[in-house]
């Protein structure tokens, strides 16, 4: 499964950042038609604005993808010290042509079902559009509970079902199937139940079919 995972972004990183920034008029149509309208540079923007402009701790990005959304923002907050991770390969690449320059980032390889980092490296795990395509949803989310601090902030963003049809029979039949989104799914209710029983403090915030939200170990 992870392999499919694998290929499936690799042959669609032509595509891949287009669709997410809605850089053409077919992706923008994209996402009217089947994502409601909803905006991921818009989400993107909320999201990273959750981590302080003069933050100087620690960060682990997972999965960092091509670092088309982080890139301005881990560029800027170079007292921190940043580990992006991607199963990926090739998204790795991308994202470390990137952040070539940024002497403060470090990119790796690895599983998110299996961090190779020890329990409580960071004080901020970040994983923006990522959950729906990991395929060990349970492992993922105790991973980034395990490597994030007490104290420590998860913040993230990606797909839940229940909320729109359409988004939901384009995610069942044809992302799942090309490998770019993995079931299950969470709705809202059985995600705030999965972060209510590990985290101190959950603010969650759902726009269309995508939930974005700050949870405090």
């Amino acid at each position: 499964m992870a392999d499919k995972i694998k290929d499936a972004y690799e042959t669609s990183k032509n595509i891949y950042e287009d669709v997410l920034t809605q850089g053409s008029f077919f992706s923008k149509l994209y996402i009217k038609w089947f994502w409601s309208g909803t905006d991921d540079n818009e989400i993107a923007r909320r999201v990273l604005s959750y981590i302080p402009d003069d933050f100087n701790g620690s960060i682990l990005d997972v999965p960092v993808g091509t670092a088309v959304f982080t890139e301005r923002k881990w560029k800027n907050i170079s007292k921190a010290q940043i580990t992006c991770l991607d199963y990926s390969e090739d998204m790795l690449l991308q994202a470390k042509n990137r952040l070539d320059e940024c002497k403060h980032v470090s990119c790796v390889q690895g599983d998110v079902g299996n961090l190779m980092m020890a329990d409580e490296t960071f004080d901020i795990v970040l994983s923006m559009n990522g959950f729906h395509a990991f395929p060990d949803k349970e492992n993922a989310f105790e991973e980034t509970w395990r490597v994030l601090k007490s104290g420590g902030l998860f913040i993230a963003c990606f797909y839940i079902k229940g909320k729109s049809k359409t988004t939901d029979w384009l995610v069942k039949n044809i992302l799942s199937k090309k490998g770019w989104f993995t079931p299950p799914f969470q709705s809202e209710e059985e995600l705030k139940a999965i972060l209510e029983g590990k985290y101190q403090e959950v603010e969650v915030h759902v726009d269309g079919s995508m939930v974005y939200f700050k949870c405090k170990k």
